[in-house]
C-alpha cells in the first residue's frame, strides 16, 4: 500500500533537515514524500536538493507562491498518488522509524486511522513538554472542539476525493472544519493506534496566545454553523478545562 507524505515548507531551513531524515529512516519503503514549498527565501530549496538522492525517487517537490499551509496541503493531495496520505509538518518529524509500517498494518479495513503525538522545546528535542493522546478520542466530542491529533491522521485518498480538502476560508482551524466534515458529518470509518507518531516542536502558528486561541474558537464556531453541527461557547469551555488538566496531569507525572 503506498504512502503519500506532504510536508508543506516555508523558509523552513532550520528544521527541514530533521523532518526528511526522519523520512528517510522509515522502514517502509513503498512510499513517496511530497515537498510543496511557497517559494521560500531561505536555503529550504538547497536542503531539499542536497537530500533529493538519498529518496530514490521517492520524493518530488514544487516551489510556487500559495495561499498559506492550507492551499500547500491541498495541493499536496492533489498531487498525492497513494492510496493513503498524511501531512507531515516542516518543523515536526516522525517519533520512531516504524511509523509508516504501523499506519500499513492497520489501515486496511479502516478509511483513516490516528495515533498520539507529543510536543518538545524547540532548544532541546530530548525534553518533551506536552502529550496529545487521541486515545479519549470519540466522535461525539467533536461538538465540544475536540479532534484526533492531525499530524497522526492517515486518511485514504478516496475519502479526500469523495468529501473534500481543506477549505481556505477558515485561517487557523481549517484541519478540525475538515476533520468535522469528514469523521463527524460523513462517519467514515477510523481507528485509533495507541502509538506516538510524531514529535512537534512548541510554537506553531496556531498553538498558544489569548488571541490565537479566540481565532480558532471563532473559526470552529463557523465550522459547526457550516456543517449543521449543534454545539455553542460552553461545549467549547469544556474543552479548554479538560486540556488544563491534562497539562497539570503531565507536569506531576514529570515530578
Amino acid at each position: 500500500m503506498k504512502i503519500s507524505i506532504v510536508t508543506a515548507t516555508y523558509n523552513s531551513g532550520a528544521t527541514l533537515r530533521d523532518t526528511m531524515e526522519s523520512v528517510l529512516a522509515q522502514d517502509y519503503d513503498d512510499y513517496e514524500h511530497l515537498i510543496i514549498d511557497g517559494g521560500s527565501k531561505d536555503d529550504t530549496l538547497a536542503i531539499v536538493k542536497e537530500m533529493e538522492p538519498r529518496y530514490g525517487g521517492r520524493l518530488r517537490w514544487i516551489s510556487e507562491r500559495d495561499r498559506g499551509i492550507y492551499d500547500a496541503m491541498n495541493k499536496g493531495i492533489l498531487m498525492a498518488t497513494g492510496d493513503v496520505v498524511g501531512l507531515l509538518n516542516s518543523d515536526d518529524f516522525y517519533t520512531s522509524s516504524d511509523v509508516l509500517s504501523t499506519v500499513d498494518r492497520n489501515i486496511r479495513e479502516y478509511d483513516a486511522v490516528y495515533g498520539d503525538i507529543h510536543y518538545v522545546d524547540p532548544s532541546d528535542l530530548t525534553r518533551p513538554v506536552r502529550n496529545y493522546s487521541s486515545a479519549p478520542f470519540r466522535r461525539w466530542k467533536m461538538r465540544l472542539g475536540f479532534m484526533p491529533a492531525h499530524p497522526s491522521f492517515y486518511c485514504r485518498r478516496t475519502v479526500y476525493t469523495r468529501f473534500g480538502l481543506f477549505d481556505l476560508d477558515f485561517k487557523v482551524a481549517a484541519d478540525f472544519e475538515q476533520l468535522l466534515r469528514l469523521i463527524y458529518v460523513n462517519r467514515i470509518f477510523t481507528r485509533y493506534i495507541p502509538k506516538d507518531f510524531v514529535t512537534m516542536r512548541t510554537g506553531g502558528a496556531s498553538s498558544s496566545g489569548l488571541e490565537s486561541h479566540k481565532r480558532i474558537i471563532r473559526d470552529h464556531m463557523r465550522a459547526y454553523r457550516k456543517n449543521g453541527v449543534s454545539s455553542n461557547l460552553f461545549f467549547e469551555s469544556l474543552r479548554y478545562a479538560y486540556r488544563i488538566g491534562e497539562k497539570i496531569k503531565f507536569a506531576v507525572l514529570k515530578k
